[in-house]
């Protein structure tokens, strides 16, 4: 099964084991990238691997420090 390109809030909500709340506010931020199609605000599958990899680099740079 391919994954999917797009994730609706609930679906990244459940992959990044986040709250709603949590994934709007990094959405506000701009720490998780999302677009909107029509009056939903779908997550990109890119977005999400990017996340995931900034979340390591900041780790990696804590411990470094």
């Amino acid at each position: 099964m391919t994954p999917k390109a797009l994730y609706r809030i609930p679906e990244a909500m459940r992959l990044l084991s986040l709250s709603r709340s949590v994934i709007y506010e990094l959405v506000r931020s701009g720490r998780l990238r999302s677009v909107k199609e029509g009056r939903t605000r779908l997550i990109p599958r890119s977005a999400i691997v990017e996340y995931v990899a900034l979340l390591e680099s900041e780790s990696t740079k804590g411990a470094a420090a």
